[in-house]
């Protein structure tokens, strides 16, 4: 199996004026890694001055969008310095809040799993489209940790309470369906079609007035009150705290034993 140290990356490429984001390790259904973070943030910054983007499409290559974090790397951090993870956790967030302070919309393209950091990296996006086969999970808790790129702030937000801690503190899967039901996700395809549906939208999107549009994501961001930041910070505290205790190394080791056996 490849390493998702060295083979998780980030694809961008320009369609016309969608800018198109590629979350890419499809081996390990796109796990993350902290330099996959570096790279989203500086091609969403970039990309906030530059006229020629009018619309921002992410996704994840093969058949699922982003399992999230790559368990391996999270049992290695735990033998380092908690700053370092803290850090890599402050790299994260800046890519979520580069999407929410970009000025374009950001629309993410759903198939197979978002997991983890995935999901939360999806709820970031500013619209969902997702395929009816889709499954999300906020699966920190089942490995005694505490979620990170946004994940309860973003659920806390769309949600009610009861809603937002039932995904959280349970860690089970939720269904393209459910979650459009509750109004997270904006349209449900048939297997496959999300990119293209996403593509398609996104190419409408920029086609219309840039200036009122960024104008009225700042308005709908702005209107939620407490600062997204503070939210982000206690998340990374949260989630460096949980990384060290003693429950979330057997958990790690012990998803990652079954995954051996399976």
């Amino acid at each position: 199996m490849p390493d998702p140290e060295t083979s998780a990356r980030l694809i961008v490429r320009q369609d016309g004026p969608v800018l198109v984001l590629t979350i890419s390790n499809p081996a390990v259904r796109n796990a993350m890694h902290p330099s996959l973070y570096r790279a989203a943030v500086d091609t969403l910054r970039r990309a906030a001055d530059d006229r020629t983007v009018r619309a921002i499409v992410l996704t994840g290559e093969g058949d699922h969008f982003c399992g999230g974090g790559d368990l391996k790397r999270l049992a290695a951090q735990r033998g380092l310095p908690r700053e370092t993870q803290a850090a890599h956790l402050d790299v994260l967030h800046d890519w979520v809040m580069a999407m929410h302070d970009a000025p374009q919309p950001v629309i993410a393209a759903v198939e197979g799993a978002a997991a983890g950091g995935g999901f939360s990296v999806c709820l970031g996006c500013d619209l969902i489209v997702a395929a009816d086969d889709a499954k999300f999970v906020m699966s920190y808790v089942k490995l005694a940790l505490t979620p990170d790129g946004g994940g309860s702030d973003s659920l806390a937000r769309a949600l009610p309470p009861q809603m937002a801690l039932e995904l959280l503190l349970d860690g089970g899967v939720c269904t393209a369906e459910r979650l459009h039901a509750l109004g997270v996700v904006n349209r449900v395809v048939p297997h496959g079609e999300a990119f293209a549906t996403a593509m398609a939208w996104a190419q409408r999107l920029a086609a219309g007035p840039a200036d009122a549009q960024a104008r009225i994501k700042r308005l709908v961001h702005a209107a939620r009150g407490r600062s997204r930041r503070a939210q982000l910070d206690a998340e990374r505290d949260a989630f460096v705290d949980s990384l060290y205790s003693e429950a979330c190394g057997e958990g790690i080791a012990s998803f990652l034993n079954n995954a051996r056996r399976g």
